[in-house]
């Protein structure tokens, strides 16, 4: 329930927020145009390699806060760590903030994915660690980041954590959180919506398919032992990413 309440309270949070930043004036003819055309601009650039540092530190924020929770539900389909070992990996990414200042956006995704696989036990370090560093790939070079430089983050992130956890959708792993929310992203993008509403759409399916795990046996890390017995939990690998989703898309 603290975690429905929660969710819930920060989307209708969110989806307010994305509606004022998409509401603009409209008078007629060529005022509408220009209206249109400066929404654009504007949506161009979504984010730059400072602003990713600070989201960063939310993201960590926001792992601390949720860290007692994400532990609680690895205790009955895991080794009832993964927030306190998450936790302590943004820890140390946010002890990096000064090193990250001023590089552009693939180192930075770089250095917070090394962080995490040398800093967070089990599974969790290596495949967020993986999916950083991957995703940072196709930010080589870059100090600005839009809409579509996102996606094809998110797009090597997924890559990177199906190679490095052997998973695929419907595995009851943070895969099932991953994929459906870049899909409704790509298909919000594809129907012209601005980029706050991609998000919203993404942060919408995450939360739907690590909800849907529950639903799921685990055919992949320790979940996998308890078999059966695990219907019913949800993932907390799939909860995190979507709290993580969660950050960028109030950020920017």
């Amino acid at each position: 329930m603290h975690r429905q309440i929660h969710r819930r309270g920060n989307n209708e949070i969110l989806t307010h927020d994305f509606a004022a930043m998409g509401m603009f004036s409209v008078m007629e003819g060529s005022m509408a145009g220009m209206a249109f055309i400066n929404q654009e601009k504007r949506g161009s650039t979504m984010t730059d390699s400072k602003k990713v540092v600070e989201i960063l530190m939310a993201i960590g924020d926001r792992i601390e806060e949720q860290k007692e929770y994400l532990t609680e539900l690895d205790q009955p389909i895991g080794d009832s760590d993964h927030g306190i070992n998450l936790a302590r990996g943004f820890a140390a990414v946010k002890e990096k903030a000064d090193s990250m200042e001023g590089q552009d956006i693939a180192t930075v995704l770089k250095t917070a994915g090394m962080t995490l696989v040398s800093t967070v036990g089990g599974a969790s370090g290596p495949l967020y660690g993986s999916a950083f560093m991957k995703g940072g790939m196709a930010m080589a070079g870059k100090t600005e980041m839009g809409l579509d430089d996102f996606l094809c983050v998110m797009d090597a992130a997924v890559e990177a954590v199906k190679q490095r956890g052997k998973a695929v959708e419907g595995e009851a792993t943070m895969l099932d959180a991953m994929i459906p929310s870049l899909g409704a992203m790509r298909a919000a993008r594809e129907a012209g919506k601005p980029a706050a509403d991609v998000l919203a759409e993404g942060v919408k399916a995450s939360w739907a398919g690590a909800e849907h795990t529950r639903d799921l046996v685990a055919t992949k890390g320790r979940a996998s032992y308890v078999g059966e017995r695990g219907l019913g939990h949800q993932d907390p690998g799939a909860t995190s990413y979507s709290y993580i989703l969660e950050v960028i898309a109030g950020a920017v």
